[in-house]
């Protein structure tokens, strides 16, 4: 159910769609476990809609209103890059030299061996 459809609910049938969607969703989960089912789609969308219900209910709770208003064109439902975004592309990543600091660890390595054979 989309969350414009949700809204326009009175609490009392928000609170029967609630109801009856956590008893669907207790079905198919019970049907999941016995094998008779494989909806999985079927229960994430139940438990979607479960959450954007008490999303709403609990935005009643506190007084939260929600205005949606139809954008002029299409220009303005463009996303806008955020700071973050803008700042991370601009950053250039610096050069990562590999195999520098590794060689001399591995000569430490070699050396310690050969003392070792020597040893012997």
């Amino acid at each position: 159910m989309d969350a414009e459809k949700i809204r326009n609910l009175t609490d009392p049938e928000l609170k029967q769609t609630e109801r009856e969607q956590m008893d669907q969703l207790f079905r198919l989960k019970f049907q999941l476990k016995m094998g008779q089912s494989e909806s999985l789609k079927k229960i994430q969308e139940l438990r979607r809609g479960v959450a954007r219900l008490k999303t709403i209910a609990r935005e009643r709770q506190l007084g939260i209103v929600i205005k949606h208003s139809a954008p002029a064109n299409a220009a303005a439902t463009a996303p806008a890059k955020t700071a973050k975004a803008a700042t991370h592309e601009a950053k250039p990543k610096a050069a990562v030299k590999k195999g520098h600091a590794k060689p001399a660890a591995k000569a430490k390595a070699k050396s310690g061996s050969k003392k070792k054979q020597g040893k012997r």
